[in-house]
């Protein structure tokens, strides 16, 4: 409990008046002084006693996407028969402030208020804890209660709606440099044969040296592989918010490749994120990949990025700002069977270029950049 501005000023102000007032006699003067006294007094001793409330608060979901709906619920049960209270209630959310509007709690009633939290920046948010104040008469004195721990709210990039890759782009036999086009079959592992096998299948060169009939295995040239790279270099976007774009455009092109079950590998130029997952990933492969990229922040100084591996240059994409070298990440592009630079550009001259090979897509939103992919890229 302490007294507010306003209780602080009556309090000195009737001292004040009451002290002249009884030194010169002036019986008015020590009068309205006493009065003031009394008055914040009374307001301690409102606030003094223990607000007869069970409090409850609660926040769901934990996980949610950037911009997304995040709601904390303060649920108060008045355990008193006589009286109502009036509380004054504040959440902090990363350190920022949130008013809770709770309305007047009558004797033995229950009220629950729902508020919303603040999704606007990805990563990790502490919520909490939830502060209640009650005020004495005239505003004079409040006492305050927290409820609540502080818990964490993860809050992951947007995925927005964006069609799956090319069909039928594959590169040749691991390491080979020929690309094949919808259609071939790519050599990913061998077993043993069992009946029921199609006899076509058998790789006869391995059952002949090991002497045990061996069945070949292949990628569905139908499922390519993916590869997203995002440049996490600061000096490569123009505002924070065009980085914020450039993870949401990645988010969206993992995730969707996951659903259509293609392997995918998705790394940051700085290294501080680099997930590959195998064809027939779940759900909770990509919520993996999601939580990994709420955590990333843009790297003041980047070091150079280490090459893909052939086998993930099926389908590559770069995910950049307006301001990053398109050199290099051109010639990684280039390197693909497939090869997209996807950049966040406020103001792009042609939304759409190429160079060489690497179809180059260019739109200030993330959105643009997406609708841009389903019509020049995805078929």
């Amino acid at each position: 409990m302490r007294l507010t501005a306003r209780g602080t000023g009556a309090a000195v102000l009737g001292g004040v008046l009451a002290v002249f007032g009884l030194w010169w006699r002036y019986p008015g003067v020590a009068g309205l002084g006493i009065a003031l006294l009394a008055l914040v007094s009374a307001g301690v001793v409102s606030v003094l006693s223990r607000a007869k409330v069970a409090p409850k608060r609660t926040v769901r979901p934990r996980t949610v996407q950037r911009l997304g709906a995040c709601t904390g619920v303060v649920e108060l049960t008045g355990t008193s028969k006589r009286f109502p209270v009036v509380f004054d209630a504040t959440d902090q959310v990363a350190g920022e402030v949130v008013a809770v509007d709770l309305p007047l709690l009558a004797p033995g009633r229950r009220v629950k208020v729902e508020y919303p939290i603040p999704t606007h920046t990805r990563g990790l948010l502490r919520v909490g804890p939830l502060t209640l104040s009650r005020r004495g008469p005239a505003g004079l004195a409040h006492a305050r209660t927290v409820v609540g721990d502080v818990v964490e709210v993860r809050v992951v990039p947007r995925v927005l709606p964006v069609r799956g890759l090319p069909g039928g782009v594959r590169r040749g036999h691991v390491g080979a440099d020929e690309r094949v086009e919808r259609g071939g079959t790519d050599l990913v592992g061998l077993r043993e044969y069992v009946p029921g096998d199609d006899l076509r299948r058998l790789h006869w060169a391995t059952s002949a040296r090991t002497g045990t009939l061996m069945v070949r295995e292949d990628a569905d040239p139908a499922r390519p592989h993916l590869a997203v790279v995002l440049d996490d270099h600061a000096e490569s976007y123009a505002g924070a918010e065009d980085f914020e774009d450039a993870v949401e455009v990645a988010a969206s092109l993992v995730t969707v490749a996951i659903a259509e079950g293609h392997p995918v590998r998705l790394v940051s130029s700085s290294g501080a994120v680099d997930v590959e997952l195998p064809a027939g990933a779940v759900d909770a492969d990509a919520s993996a990949v999601l939580a990994a990229l709420a955590d990333l922040k843009a790297a003041d100084v980047t070091p150079a990025g280490r090459p893909l591996p052939v086998r993930d240059l099926d389908v590559v994409a770069v995910v950049c700002g307006a301001r990053a070298e398109l050199s290099a990440l051109t010639l990684e592009a280039g390197r693909a069977s497939a090869g997209v630079v996807l950049a966040v550009d406020p103001a792009p001259a042609r939304p759409v270029s190429a160079v060489g090979s690497v179809l180059v897509l260019r739109h200030p939103k993330a959105e643009g950049l997406l609708d841009a992919w389903n019509t020049a890229v995805s078929r």
